[in-house]
């Protein structure tokens, strides 16, 4: 996998949530990980690249983030759906998700945190401390950033037929559905102008 895991350009990091899609969210801190789903997940700002996520104050991803001051923020596809669910559907507390459901991890570059192999785009976030977070918002400046060529590639998304290698956005219950295919317009014009 790791062949097809390429750099991003921070300045257009932000390009790879724009069609808002869920996101996994994994953390660690002295010893300990942990793995979550988020649907709430947004570009905030392009240089530096910043964004922001979701995530409740009595979860431990939350505490795990509060301690260590950085999230890894992953895109699965439609492949990794199953797992999607899994580790949104189970507490961390309770169980370590990534242990029980066998993920496959690789240590991030500049953050002490595992990314999650299955998956088309990785974000290495540091956490922007702010009074946002008493409203759950984590506001975080993108310090790596890296996506799947087979999919992204000239700051574009480009799925093909490979309907697993899509990324996907939860609805509800057990319903996901997958990012569709991309097509181009021109603008229409206003006042003569296009």
């Amino acid at each position: 996998m790791q062949a097809f895991r390429q750099p991003v350009d921070l300045a257009r990091a932000t390009r790879l949530l724009n069609h808002g899609p869920v996101t996994l969210i994994t953390s660690a801190h002295d010893g300990r990980s942990n793995v979550m789903a988020a649907s709430w997940a947004m570009p905030l700002d392009f240089v530096p690249p910043k964004l922001v996520v979701v995530i409740d104050a009595k979860t431990l991803t939350r505490q795990l983030v509060e301690a260590s001051g950085v999230f890894g923020l992953q895109l699965p596809t439609r492949g990794f759906a199953r797992h999607t669910l899994a580790v949104g559907s189970n507490a961390g507390i309770e169980i370590d998700k990534i242990a029980a459901l066998q993920l496959e991890t690789f240590a991030a570059e500049k953050i002490g945190v595992p990314m999650l192999e299955g998956c088309v785009a990785w974000f290495e976030c540091k956490v922007i401390p702010d009074d946002a977070q008493r409203h759950d918002l984590i506001l975080a400046e993108v310090v790596a950033c890296y996506a799947d060529s087979r999919v992204y590639s000239d700051n574009r998304w480009h799925f093909g037929d490979d309907h697993d290698m899509r990324t996907c956005h939860y609805v509800a219950g057990s319903t996901f559905f997958e990012t569709g295919d991309t097509f181009e317009v021109e603008a229409a014009p206003i006042g003569g102008k296009v």
